[in-house]
């Protein structure tokens, strides 16, 4: 996903907004995940977000997400975020962030979506590592619960 940061995504000091990357982020995030499950998606959360480098107005914003892990009724995402300088082509990455959503119906119930397909070592290890996370954002819950 690309577009560019207009002057109206922008802070006073001309680098898009935080909510607008995490807007973009959400909907990155959504995306990959509708085309794995082809089912009704919300958010449930999102981990570890971190701005590392500031996007400037004019600079491209290029969001890359692909799915690490898919449960019984959930499935983690990860997305990337870039910068581009449009004049000069330069790259560097500006954000990670890891998203889980819900395959829900049109009642807001729970179904069951397919199990993603790991063909290489580097796709194992992001599975592990979501289901790390998966375990520690299952904990967090059972804290907040009342």
């Amino acid at each position: 996903m690309v577009q560019v940061v207009l002057p109206n995504d922008a802070n006073p000091l001309g680098f898009i907004l935080g909510g607008t990357v995490m807007h973009l982020i959400d909907i990155a995030g959504a995306i990959a995940c509708h085309r794995h499950t082809r089912s009704l998606l919300v958010t449930a959360a999102l981990d570890g977000l971190q701005f590392l480098h500031s996007i400037k107005v004019g600079d491209l914003i290029i969001l890359q997400a692909r799915v690490t892990a898919a449960w019984k009724t959930s499935l983690e995402v990860e997305v990337e975020v870039f910068s581009e300088e449009t004049l000069t082509g330069t790259r560097r990455m500006t954000s990670r962030a890891y998203l889980t959503f819900v395959a829900i119906n049109r009642d807001g119930g729970r179904v069951p979506i397919p199990a993603l397909t790991l063909s290489t070592d580097a796709e194992r290890q992001k599975a592990v590592e979501a289901d790390e996370r998966r375990q520690a954002r299952l904990k967090a819950k059972q804290r907040l619960a009342p």
